[in-house]
């Protein structure tokens, strides 16, 4: 198969959400619907044990939250899907986004009963940045939820993007019959199943069989048939372009824990949704169809397999054909660097691979030479942008309760920042080391990890700390003098960036004012 053709079915997404919308379940549901799994795990019950596949981690387990990407490949009808499932939790955001620097497009879930949330509306900004094409999934039509046509205007409102629905609910709640496929215009009738799919089908071409009546009722097939009648004319046709441009957002309804509206969506998602596009890098636009490799590392997690302590680097393939034991440019590094062990992945399972393409997610086995943002290519000297460090909003002091774990310790606490947990910064007095994360929990999970995965007690401490603030200057005297004045301070990140450490909102304001000559960032990348 040709490299065009190659790239022409490949499909890579993200599913975000604000936390408990459904979206690991439906994650796992569209694994189920793919062939990549046979029974689906539920996220929280005691009656069903199976695990869910994409939330592995022990913490996952205990929480019933996901607190870390999943990457899971799987082919559907001839085309290669590569799907991310983002933690919808708001403390682990800085993951959702970067995650979305890897993909093409989204599918946003929202729940039925409590619409659009305030993570929404932020992972929504995130993707406006790239004009990233979204397609909303309203989820949990099997409880009494709100009205679909309130959901859509409050999605148009909230999300400032316009909607057009693709699928429609028959009923809600316990009278919810299943969903009408707009844009296929047909109907599937399927038995509810939790764990497997159900080979009970009927499809409907026609609304008006009067044998649709006899199933589901005369009452909900009538109101079917005017509520399609009043979508075909209040909306305008579906334009797929716009969809691309990032400009309309299609809608689908469901119920992910019962398979109601996941077939529809996967199959109409596979006809639009975009194959792998360009990227842009410091020197220009790389396009997927070019014949030399290029990629960048989004994602690095340590101790995927606990046994073995591997380090794993999640590489966004963006151009040309990764091969497996060739060596390639590595843009900040010194010397070429070769993988023999690439996977693609099932969650945590994974399967060693000779070569992969454009749009693909594989894991290089790495001993700590790569970092996010990092730039592989075949031999060019450019780096992919828009991977930044955001500043972080709560700040602890990180310290070390048994001395005698001091290595397990530095070593433990170097794998999960550069897994991009949180960022450590470290002050040039004292030697003090700080962890600032987006939210709480993130503290919880540190600190879990070290003591699981590298056998190490930490404690935190509270710092009254306001913004963590990148610092540059034209003049490199100016800024050896701040630095040498305002000392106590002064921190370095984890790659030695030099940070401004401010204390409140008002003196970062005044420290601005009197050093005109030095810059302020918020973000690692300027």
């Amino acid at each position: 198969m040709s490299l065009k053709d190659e790239i022409k079915k490949r499909r890579t997404f993200a599913i975000i959400a604000h936390p408990d919308a459904g979206k690991t379940t439906l994650t796992e549901k569209l694994l189920l619907f793919g062939g990549a799994i046979n029974t689906a795990g539920a996220v929280k019950s005691n009656k069903i044990d199976t695990a869910t596949k994409s939330d592995w981690m022990e913490i996952e387990k205990q929480r019933g939250i996901s607190v870390a990407t999943s990457v899971m490949g799987f082919e559907y009808k001839d085309i290669k899907i590569n799907l991310l499932d983002t933690p919808g939790h708001q403390d682990f955001a800085e993951d959702t986004y970067r995650t979305l620097t890897a993909v093409d497009s989204v599918i946003m879930v929202i729940d039925c009963v409590k619409g659009v949330e305030i993570q929404t509306e932020k992972l929504m900004e995130v993707c406006r940045m790239r004009n990233t094409p979204v397609i909303c999934f309203i989820n949990k039509l099997d409880r009494e939820g709100r009205d679909p046509y309130d959901l859509l205007d409050e999605v148009e409102a909230k999300l400032n993007i316009q909607v057009r629905p693709l699928s429609w609910p028959i009923g809600m709640g316990k009278s919810f019959k299943g969903v009408y496929n707009l844009y296929e215009k047909k109907l599937n009738l399927f038995t509810p199943s939790q764990r497997k799919l159900s080979d009970d089908r009927q499809v409907f071409e026609n609304l008006e069989d009067e044998e649709l009546d006899s199933l589901i009722g005369k009452n909900p097939a009538d109101q079917l048939r005017e509520d399609v009648e009043l979508i075909e004319g209040v909306y305008p046709d579906f334009d797929p372009k716009e969809y691309l441009e990032g400009k309309v957002a299609p809608v689908f309804f469901g119920s992910a824990v019962n398979n109601f509206g996941v077939n529809e969506m996967l199959d109409t998602f596979i006809k639009i949704a975009p194959a792998p596009k360009s990227r842009q890098t410091d020197l220009r636009e790389v396009t997927p169809d070019e014949s030399k490799f290029s990629g960048f590392v989004f994602k690095i997690h340590a101790n995927m397999d606990p046994n073995h302590r591997n380090r794993i680097a999640f590489l966004r393939i963006c151009s040309g054909k990764f091969e497996r034991n060739k060596p390639y440019n590595h843009v900040r590094g010194t010397k070429p660097l070769r993988f023999s062990n690439v996977t693609q992945f099932m969650a945590q399972d994974k399967e060693i691979i000779d070569e992969a393409f454009p749009g693909d997610i594989v894991g290089l086995y790495d001993t700590g030479n790569l970092k996010i943002g990092d730039t592989l290519t075949d031999g060019e000297n450019m780096v992919f942008t828009g991977i930044p460090s955001f500043s972080p909003e709560i700040f602890r002091e990180v310290v070390n309760k048994d001395a005698m774990k001091t290595k397990q310790f530095e070593k433990g606490l170097k794998q999960l920042m550069e897994e991009g947990v949180a960022q450590l910064f470290t002050f040039d007095m004292g030697s003090r080391k700080v962890v600032g994360t987006v939210g709480q929990l993130q503290f919880e999970v540190i600190q879990f990890r070290l003591k699981n995965e590298y056998n190490a007690t930490v404690e935190f401490h509270p710092m009254n700390l306001y913004k963590a603030c990148w610092i540059s200057s034209k003049d490199k005297k100016q800024l050896d003098e701040f630095v040498r004045s305002k000392n106590r301070h002064i921190a370095h990140d984890k790659d030695g960036k030099l940070v401004f450490m401010a204390e409140s909102k008002a003196w970062l304001q005044m420290v601005h004012d009197n050093y005109p000559e030095i810059e302020f960032h918020f973000t690692s990348e300027f």
